[in-house]
């Protein structure tokens, strides 16, 4: 690497703000009548035959109030569309919590309390409270004992993954992705009301996952038992499962080497050791096994458990957890192999994913062709404006929070 790099430039602020502003125009239709976000497809047109998704429309509002935070008019009221959805319709009135979607038709609904999307709509409900949304900080507050008192299994320090709408089965299922996300939304939920003890939680989660990692080579066991015992043959005859993939999943171990420095960062001298290193290691065996690992450029979505390819579709938010990995371990580290990565995914992104429009497309085929065999369409923000915004920012507090204290560029 020679000169300046990149985040230091201004040209490439200016053109990371653009970025940004263009991917909110682009999904501004998402807004479904009754509350909540549409499934948008290609072009940002809603499909109306899809349910509307609590963690689409969580994410919706999550990216919507930084947009706000951000400064850009149109925001705020797109935003509160999406909070309305939390507190109207895809909540469960009856039982609690947040059904993981409702509609198409009238009175339809899938009533499964999943923890990805309650982890999702505490996310989004600290970012909306921060941007002083009317009625977000009661969601969060909601939102943070439902997760609390329904997912939260303080022996292990693990959330679970499901239970039935009338929460009395639980599911045998465990999972790290409900987790990892729960990490980055106790991070937020810390920041917007002062109770540190969910800090310290998104710490013990982050230990745990690193911990496992680096007993199978920081390629991160996503599966496993009632126990938390891991499943490693998991959904091999489903490989491409958008939530539960078969194998390694190569974003994973680039999105918890981005959480790991958050948390450190966060956390300061109460935090877990080997968080820098194990996001070294996390990110090195990531970009190792997955980048050009069947013969063309980008990331392969999964591998088997020796680092072979297993479905080598190229997924966007792969390559824009490569691009806030590498940023942030560039911050830390000050080490020019990291600011490398950051030019070298922003140049695959800017000539395979990124529109005139400045949507992203979701997912590329092997040779690098659009494809919808995984993510068809265009249905949310969440992982492209994370890779435009977070290297102008601290890795501590989180994004709202710095955002709405004047930390940016």
């Amino acid at each position: 690497m020679t000169g300046t790099r990149w985040i230091g430039l201004p040209d490439h602020q200016g053109w990371l703000r653009e970025q940004l502003a263009a991917q909110l125009r682009f999904a501004r239709r998402f807004p479904h009548p009754d509350g909540g976000a549409h499934y948008l497809g290609d072009g940002g047109v809603p499909d109306p035959s899809r349910p509307v998704h609590t963690w689409i429309t969580s994410r919706m509002l999550h990216v919507y109030s930084l947009g706000h935070l951000a400064g850009l008019p149109g925001c705020r009221d797109l935003a509160a569309a999406a909070l309305k959805g939390l507190t109207g319709p895809l909540h469960d009135d009856a039982h609690g919590g947040w059904y993981a979607s409702v509609g198409p038709r009238p009175g339809e609904r899938d009533g499964t309390k999943a923890g990805y999307a309650h982890a999702f709509v505490v996310f989004s409900s600290a970012s909306a409270a921060v941007a002083g949304l009317p009625g977000a900080r009661a969601l969060l507050d909601e939102a943070l004992a439902v997760l609390d008192r329904r997912f939260w299994e303080d022996g292990p320090g693990l959330h679970l993954d499901s239970a039935s709408e009338d929460w009395a089965t639980v599911s045998g299922y465990r999972g790290v992705n409900a987790n990892m996300h729960s990490v980055e939304a106790l991070l937020a939920a810390a920041d917007a009301t002062g109770d540190v003890r969910w800090r310290e939680r998104a710490g013990r989660i982050t230990a745990t996952v690193l911990g496992w990692a680096a007993g199978n080579q920081w390629r991160i066991p996503e599966h496993f038992d009632h126990e938390w015992t891991p499943l490693l043959e998991h959904h091999r005859d489903q490989p491409d499962h958008p939530f539960e993939p078969y194998g390694a999943t190569v974003g994973h171990g680039l999105e918890w080497a981005r959480l790991a420095l958050h948390v450190r960062a966060a956390l300061g001298d109460a935090a877990p050791s080997g968080l820098l290193e194990g996001a070294k290691e996390l990110f090195a065996r990531a970009v190792a096994d997955g980048w050009h690992a069947d013969g063309a450029d980008g990331f392969v979505y999964t591998t088997d458990w020796e680092g072979r390819p297993v479905v080598t579709q190229r997924m966007h938010w792969v390559v824009a957890e490569a691009i806030s990995a590498a940023a942030a371990l560039a911050r830390v580290t000050g080490e020019d192999a990291y600011e490398d990565w950051y030019r070298r995914c922003w140049d695959y992104a800017q000539r395979y994913l990124i529109g005139a429009d400045g949507a992203w497309v979701h997912e590329l085929d092997g040779e690098n062709r659009p494809a919808g065999t995984v993510w068809p369409g265009r249905p949310d923000l969440y992982h492209s404006v994370h890779a435009v915004l977070l290297q102008r920012l601290p890795l501590a507090p989180s994004a709202p929070a710095a955002l709405a204290a004047g930390l940016v560029d």
